[in-house]
């Protein structure tokens, strides 16, 4: 028992600062084969040829945002594309929008569901409606650089069995700390990340904001999953199961709006675990054969880290104990206040930002000053991290199977 105790005591502190290091040397891997010295984004590769992309855009109460995400991608410098967007039962002046702009430029089509069926089956019918074999996916509110186009469909026509790529999202909205923090977490967690799980074989999720896809790989595995609450997620592992690969491509930029509201942010973390945990349940048993053997890094690393908030839910539940009874040595928790190990973590966890500042300063940059504001990322976002995990499995557990993921319109900051 006791070395149980000590056993979990010392994973709280270990697997964080193993995951940090291994996130680093994955993505200075990454950048010093692919990225250092390589083209930048206003100079992409030359395509032997330029096949038609259908722009899938799905839109739910988005008519503040409708011109502007329409123009971007209408804006792109590729030569062949049409964009589609797809209104899923707007309640707002989405319908009103959208037909405008259809009035005005030929390249756009409109879509019009009458009830809100969610984002995945908004995009399947947008699927099926498009003229393109590669299908780029942005959200309602995105903007899309202008040569992220080109970027997507050097990968989907130099790859044969790449059956996704996935862009590089950037905050647009930094009037709040919450959002001048989002923008080193895209930067240095989530952007850093992707590169070092494409260094080790497979990604964990594609940005369901902006990602494109090779049609006939959609249609093997059947598109996206309508009672799915994070389709993304879903689509990456069923892709991936299916033997195709997902890379990851940093020029390709996309600019979106993200919660700067507490209650916002919660909604959002929240639906993104409960997501996570949704996968985990419907695809884990059907991984453990050898021939999906490449996926069992991503499944051990999410375990691990819903494992390693059920255990600090534990040191914190006799850290309260021990205020009132006294514990044996083994169990006692004299503060849960950042000790040493608290300052190592810490100290990790800013190294890592600090790599990802200097990487990311070709994509942005001014993305320095933003540095400032990480110090308060490792007890902000940590602790965001470990309640929406330890809320949302028992969520997901007891949530009612097979039952359509519908949009709820988020938190858009304030701009």
């Amino acid at each position: 028992m006791d070395a149980f105790v000590s056993f979990l005591f010392q994973f709280t502190f270990f697997y964080p600062l193993t995951m940090s290091l291994l996130w680093i040397a994955g993505g200075l891997h990454y950048y010093l084969r692919r990225e250092r010295g390589s083209r930048v984004r206003t100079d992409p590769p030359e395509l032997a040829s330029e096949p038609f992309v259908s722009i899938l855009i799905p839109c739910h109460n988005e008519g503040d945002q409708a011109d502007e995400t329409i123009e971007a991608a209408l804006a792109q410098r590729y030569a062949n594309f049409e964009v589609i967007a797809i209104n899923d039962g707007s309640r707002d002046h989405t319908a009103e929008r959208l037909d405008a702009l259809a009035a005005r430029h030929e390249r756009l089509r409109v879509i019009h569901l009458d009830r809100n069926l969610g984002k995945a089956n908004a995009m399947r019918m947008g699927a099926l409606a498009a003229h393109g074999e590669f299908l780029l996916c942005i959200d309602g509110d995105a903007l899309l650089d202008e040569y992220a186009t080109h970027w997507m469909v050097s990968h989907l026509l130099t790859g044969p069995r790449v059956g996704a790529v996935t862009g590089n999202p950037r905050i647009r909205n930094r009037s709040t700390l919450l959002g001048k923090l989002q923008v080193g977490e895209f930067s240095s967690i989530i952007g850093m990340i992707k590169r070092a799980q494409r260094v080790y074989g497979r990604i964990f999720t594609v940005s369901g904001v902006i990602c494109a896809f090779r049609r006939s790989a959609l249609h093997r595995i059947g598109y996206w999953a309508d009672d799915m609450i994070t389709e993304d997620i879903d689509i990456s592992w069923r892709l991936q199961m299916d033997h195709w690969d997902i890379r990851y491509e940093p020029n390709a930029l996309c600019f979106i709006l993200m919660p700067e509201t507490l209650k916002g942010l919660w909604r959002q973390r929240l639906r993104w675990a409960c997501g996570g945990v949704e996968v985990m349940l419907r695809h884990a048993r059907s991984l453990f054969s050898w021939r999906r053997r490449r996926m069992w890094p991503v499944l051990l690393e999410y375990m691990l880290s819903v494992f390693w908030a059920y255990t600090m839910l534990f040191i914190m539940v006799l850290w309260a104990i021990g205020l009132f009874v006294a514990l044996p040595p083994r169990f006692y928790v004299d503060s849960i206040l950042p000790g040493w190990h608290g300052v190592v973590l810490g100290l990790v966890c800013l190294l890592q930002f600090a790599v990802s500042m200097v990487i990311d300063r070709r994509y942005e940059t001014r993305i320095g000053r933003n540095y400032y504001w990480m110090i308060w990322y490792p007890i902000a976002y940590w602790m965001l991290s470990l309640f929406t995990t330890l809320v949302a499995v028992p969520k997901t557990l007891t949530k009612k199977r097979r039952q359509r993921a519908v949009w709820v319109s988020p938190d858009r900051g304030v701009r």
